[in-house]
């Protein structure tokens, strides 16, 4: 059962990839068609955008960055081969008008998909200890679910991340070894 849930995910993976690319190049496909019948003046480029978010359904960095490209490159043709109309420099004012929010938008989502990942990978990392912990008052062992005693060290490390380093406070030294002279000689230097 586990090893055919295993299979399915891939082919489920493979198969939403494949919609994904089919659906950018539909849309590159239908916006450079419509720069192409629309006349100069337009900022028909900035539609470019949506497929760069669409893009972001894709884990990989890199499609994004792809798609970014070609957007440009198509908005860069549609400014060749679009009927004539508009003033000269309102059609390159928009035409990099959708050249930067193509390129705008690829970058800041890009961004936001890193802190995401970052996040995410953190929250995965980390094991957080939740509950009521029995402890003993007087050697802090710490009682399990099956009803044993543990030291604290050993029980935080079996259920976190945790790692312990001993040291020993002042306090405890000042406690343990006050009575001896190399304890007393040691503080007076």
């Amino acid at each position: 059962m586990e090893i055919e849930e295993k299979k399915k995910k891939p082919e489920k993976t493979i198969q939403h990839h494949v919609l994904i690319y089919l659906i950018c190049a539909f849309l590159f496909a239908a916006i450079f068609a419509i720069d192409l019948l629309i006349p100069l003046g337009v900022a028909a480029g900035v539609p470019y955008v949506s497929v760069v978010l669409v893009s972001l359904w894709i884990p990989k960095k890199e499609f994004t960055l792809k798609v970014a490209l070609v957007s440009s490159i198509l908005t860069i043709f549609g400014l060749l081969y679009s009927p004539m109309g508009g003033e000269l420099w309102k059609v390159l004012f928009n035409r990099g008008l959708a050249l930067f929010a193509i390129w705008s938008t690829a970058i800041l989502t890009l961004q936001r998909k890193t802190i995401e990942e970052e996040r995410f990978q953190a929250v995965q990392e980390t094991k957080v200890l939740r509950g009521l912990l029995p402890i003993c008052a007087s050697c802090k062992k710490i009682r399990d679910d099956q009803g044993y005693w543990n030291q604290i060290e050993i029980y935080i490390e079996k259920h976190s991340d945790a790692y312990f380093s001993h040291g020993i406070c002042r306090e405890c030294q000042d406690k343990l070894y006050g009575h001896h002279d190399w304890y007393k000689k040691k503080d007076e230097t």
